[in-house]
Protein backbone atom coordinates (compact mmCIF):
# COMPACT_ATOMS: atom_id res chain seq x y z
CA UNK A 1 0.00 0.00 0.00
CA UNK A 2 1.23 3.63 -0.60
CA UNK A 3 2.50 5.66 2.07
CA UNK A 4 -0.31 6.78 4.22
CA UNK A 5 -2.58 3.98 3.33
CA UNK A 6 -4.06 6.63 0.85
CA UNK A 7 -4.23 5.23 -2.56
CA UNK A 8 -4.06 7.94 -4.97
CA UNK A 9 -5.97 7.74 -8.23
CA UNK A 10 -5.72 9.28 -11.61
CA UNK A 11 -8.92 9.15 -14.31
CA UNK A 12 -7.48 9.09 -18.38
CA UNK A 13 -11.28 8.58 -19.94
CA UNK A 14 -12.77 10.20 -23.03
CA UNK A 15 -16.15 9.50 -21.32
CA UNK A 16 -17.22 11.70 -18.55
CA UNK A 17 -20.13 9.76 -17.15
CA UNK A 18 -17.59 7.02 -16.92
CA UNK A 19 -15.26 9.16 -14.79
CA UNK A 20 -17.64 10.61 -12.78
CA UNK A 21 -19.62 7.18 -12.12
CA UNK A 22 -15.74 5.58 -11.01
CA UNK A 23 -14.76 8.53 -9.13
CA UNK A 24 -17.70 8.39 -6.97
CA UNK A 25 -17.12 4.99 -6.37
CA UNK A 26 -13.88 5.34 -5.39
CA UNK A 27 -14.82 8.62 -3.26
CA UNK A 28 -17.18 6.26 -1.48
CA UNK A 29 -13.95 4.09 -0.74
CA UNK A 30 -12.31 6.81 0.63
CA UNK A 31 -9.61 6.57 -2.04
CA UNK A 32 -8.23 9.51 -3.43
CA UNK A 33 -9.25 11.02 -6.91
CA UNK A 34 -6.47 13.52 -7.96
CA UNK A 35 -7.35 14.18 -11.22
CA UNK A 36 -8.36 13.05 -14.66
CA UNK A 37 -8.24 14.02 -17.62
CA UNK A 38 -10.12 13.07 -21.02
CA UNK A 39 -7.15 13.17 -23.61
CA UNK A 40 -5.53 9.74 -23.32
CA UNK A 41 -2.67 10.65 -25.19
CA UNK A 42 -1.68 13.57 -22.93
CA UNK A 43 -2.42 11.08 -19.78
CA UNK A 44 1.41 10.19 -19.28
CA UNK A 45 1.60 14.69 -19.06
CA UNK A 46 -0.61 14.72 -16.76
CA UNK A 47 0.18 11.76 -14.51
CA UNK A 48 3.67 13.46 -13.92
CA UNK A 49 2.19 16.20 -12.45
CA UNK A 50 -0.19 14.60 -10.39
CA UNK A 51 2.37 11.56 -9.32
CA UNK A 52 -0.38 9.08 -8.74
CA UNK A 53 -0.28 5.51 -7.48
CA UNK A 54 -2.39 4.26 -9.82
CA UNK A 55 -3.43 5.43 -13.58
CA UNK A 56 -6.92 4.20 -14.45
CA UNK A 57 -6.75 4.46 -18.69
CA UNK A 58 -9.86 4.21 -20.29
CA UNK A 59 -9.71 2.75 -24.12
CA UNK A 60 -11.79 1.48 -26.88
CA UNK A 61 -10.99 -0.02 -29.67
CA UNK A 62 -6.85 0.19 -29.65
CA UNK A 63 -4.77 -1.78 -27.37
CA UNK A 64 -3.04 1.27 -26.15
CA UNK A 65 0.18 -0.01 -25.76
CA UNK A 66 2.15 2.92 -26.63
CA UNK A 67 -0.03 5.02 -23.84
CA UNK A 68 0.70 2.75 -21.67
CA UNK A 69 4.53 2.55 -21.89
CA UNK A 70 4.48 6.31 -22.17
CA UNK A 71 2.97 6.60 -18.80
CA UNK A 72 5.41 4.17 -17.32
CA UNK A 73 8.54 5.71 -18.94
CA UNK A 74 7.25 9.35 -17.51
CA UNK A 75 5.89 7.96 -14.05
CA UNK A 76 8.33 5.30 -12.51
CA UNK A 77 6.39 2.95 -10.06
CA UNK A 78 3.14 4.15 -11.42
CA UNK A 79 0.76 1.91 -11.47
CA UNK A 80 -1.45 1.32 -15.27
CA UNK A 81 -4.96 -0.01 -14.92
CA UNK A 82 -6.75 -0.60 -18.25
CA UNK A 83 -10.53 -0.39 -18.52
CA UNK A 84 -11.60 -1.24 -22.04
CA UNK A 85 -15.15 -1.73 -23.44
CA UNK A 86 -13.79 -5.04 -25.65
CA UNK A 87 -11.31 -7.80 -24.14
CA UNK A 88 -9.85 -8.45 -27.81
CA UNK A 89 -6.96 -11.34 -27.39
CA UNK A 90 -4.05 -9.19 -29.14
CA UNK A 91 -5.42 -5.51 -27.17
CA UNK A 92 -4.93 -7.71 -23.88
CA UNK A 93 -1.68 -9.02 -24.54
CA UNK A 94 -0.22 -6.07 -25.93
CA UNK A 95 -1.30 -4.05 -23.09
CA UNK A 96 0.08 -6.26 -20.60
CA UNK A 97 3.21 -6.54 -22.52
CA UNK A 98 3.57 -2.95 -22.70
CA UNK A 99 3.43 -2.93 -18.90
CA UNK A 100 -0.11 -2.73 -17.54
CA UNK A 101 -0.56 -4.32 -14.39
CA UNK A 102 -3.86 -4.93 -15.03
CA UNK A 103 -7.30 -5.26 -17.54
CA UNK A 104 -10.83 -4.65 -16.28
CA UNK A 105 -13.95 -4.20 -18.57
CA UNK A 106 -16.15 -1.13 -18.25
CA UNK A 107 -19.15 -3.40 -17.73
CA UNK A 108 -18.05 -4.48 -14.38
CA UNK A 109 -20.08 -3.46 -11.16
CA UNK A 110 -18.34 -0.34 -9.73
CA UNK A 111 -17.22 -2.36 -6.51
CA UNK A 112 -14.89 -5.21 -8.70
CA UNK A 113 -13.21 -1.88 -10.65
CA UNK A 114 -12.67 -0.63 -7.14
CA UNK A 115 -11.14 -3.64 -5.93
CA UNK A 116 -9.39 -4.03 -8.81
CA UNK A 117 -7.54 -0.99 -8.56
CA UNK A 118 -7.01 -1.21 -4.61
CA UNK A 119 -5.28 -4.52 -6.07
CA UNK A 120 -2.77 -3.06 -8.73
CA UNK A 121 -2.25 -0.34 -5.85
CA UNK A 122 -0.70 -2.97 -3.82
CA UNK A 123 1.23 -4.61 -6.37
CA UNK A 124 -1.17 -7.28 -7.40
CA UNK A 125 -1.87 -8.19 -11.19
CA UNK A 126 -5.52 -7.83 -12.26
CA UNK A 127 -7.62 -9.07 -15.29
CA UNK A 128 -11.22 -9.24 -15.68
CA UNK A 129 -12.78 -12.55 -16.68
CA UNK A 130 -12.88 -11.24 -19.79
CA UNK A 131 -9.30 -9.94 -20.23
CA UNK A 132 -8.14 -13.36 -18.34
CA UNK A 133 -10.28 -15.66 -21.13
CA UNK A 134 -8.43 -13.44 -24.00
CA UNK A 135 -5.10 -14.16 -22.08
CA UNK A 136 -5.38 -17.86 -21.83
CA UNK A 137 -6.74 -18.43 -25.16
CA UNK A 138 -3.19 -16.63 -26.52
CA UNK A 139 -1.58 -19.37 -24.07
CA UNK A 140 -3.34 -22.71 -24.45
CA UNK A 141 -1.55 -23.42 -27.89
CA UNK A 142 1.80 -23.09 -26.90
CA UNK A 143 2.16 -26.25 -25.51
CA UNK A 144 4.06 -26.76 -22.35
CA UNK A 145 7.28 -26.13 -20.81
CA UNK A 146 10.20 -28.12 -19.76
CA UNK A 147 9.66 -27.12 -16.64
CA UNK A 148 5.95 -27.12 -16.94
CA UNK A 149 5.43 -30.79 -17.60
CA UNK A 150 6.56 -31.61 -14.20
CA UNK A 151 2.82 -30.69 -12.84
CA UNK A 152 0.60 -32.96 -12.18
CA UNK A 153 -2.87 -32.83 -10.50
CA UNK A 154 -1.74 -34.93 -8.09
CA UNK A 155 0.38 -32.55 -6.56
CA UNK A 156 -3.16 -30.36 -5.70
CA UNK A 157 -6.01 -31.45 -3.57
CA UNK A 158 -9.59 -31.34 -5.16
CA UNK A 159 -10.68 -27.87 -3.52
CA UNK A 160 -6.95 -26.50 -4.55
CA UNK A 161 -8.05 -27.49 -8.78
CA UNK A 162 -11.67 -26.20 -7.95
CA UNK A 163 -10.02 -22.86 -7.19
CA UNK A 164 -7.15 -22.59 -9.70
CA UNK A 165 -10.24 -23.48 -12.30
CA UNK A 166 -11.46 -20.59 -11.09
CA UNK A 167 -8.52 -17.93 -11.05
CA UNK A 168 -8.20 -18.74 -14.48
CA UNK A 169 -11.57 -18.21 -15.53
CA UNK A 170 -10.07 -14.26 -13.93
CA UNK A 171 -12.68 -14.80 -11.09
CA UNK A 172 -11.18 -12.38 -7.52
CA UNK A 173 -11.51 -14.23 -4.17
CA UNK A 174 -14.79 -12.94 -3.21
CA UNK A 175 -16.60 -14.53 -6.56
CA UNK A 176 -14.11 -17.85 -5.94
CA UNK A 177 -15.69 -17.97 -1.89
CA UNK A 178 -19.59 -17.39 -3.61
CA UNK A 179 -18.87 -20.59 -6.40
CA UNK A 180 -17.97 -23.14 -3.72
CA UNK A 181 -19.72 -21.66 -0.68
CA UNK A 182 -16.23 -21.15 1.36
CA UNK A 183 -15.39 -18.22 3.03
CA UNK A 184 -12.69 -15.38 2.07
CA UNK A 185 -10.12 -16.27 4.40
CA UNK A 186 -10.06 -20.18 3.25
CA UNK A 187 -9.92 -18.72 -0.37
CA UNK A 188 -6.90 -16.57 0.15
CA UNK A 189 -5.66 -19.80 2.37
CA UNK A 190 -6.35 -21.78 -0.71
CA UNK A 191 -4.64 -18.87 -2.90
CA UNK A 192 -1.69 -18.42 -1.21
CA UNK A 193 -0.68 -22.86 -1.51
CA UNK A 194 -1.61 -22.87 -4.71
CA UNK A 195 1.34 -20.27 -5.37
CA UNK A 196 3.65 -21.53 -3.62
CA UNK A 197 3.47 -24.78 -5.44
CA UNK A 198 3.38 -23.73 -9.01
CA UNK A 199 6.18 -21.39 -7.84
CA UNK A 200 4.48 -18.13 -9.15
CA UNK A 201 3.94 -14.61 -7.78
CA UNK A 202 0.59 -13.81 -8.94
CA UNK A 203 -2.59 -15.01 -9.76
CA UNK A 204 -2.37 -14.18 -13.79
CA UNK A 205 1.06 -15.97 -13.53
CA UNK A 206 -0.74 -18.83 -11.94
CA UNK A 207 -3.26 -19.13 -14.68
CA UNK A 208 -0.63 -19.35 -17.54
CA UNK A 209 1.44 -22.38 -15.86
CA UNK A 210 -1.34 -24.03 -15.46
CA UNK A 211 -2.93 -23.95 -18.58
CA UNK A 212 0.60 -24.26 -20.07
CA UNK A 213 1.19 -27.27 -18.04
CA UNK A 214 -2.13 -29.18 -18.61
CA UNK A 215 -3.69 -28.74 -14.78
CA UNK A 216 -6.97 -26.94 -16.75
Amino acid sequence: MPAGNTVKVMLADAHHLFREGLRAALEADQIAVVGETEDTAAAARTARALTPDVVVLGLNESSGAETVQEILRSNPGVKVVVVSATSVEENVIETLAAGACGHLHKDMPPEDLVRGILQAATGGAVLSREAMRALMAHVRPDGRGPSEQELTPASFTSRELEVLRLITEGADNAAIGRELSISPHTVKHYVTNILEKLGVHSRIEAAVRAVRGGLI
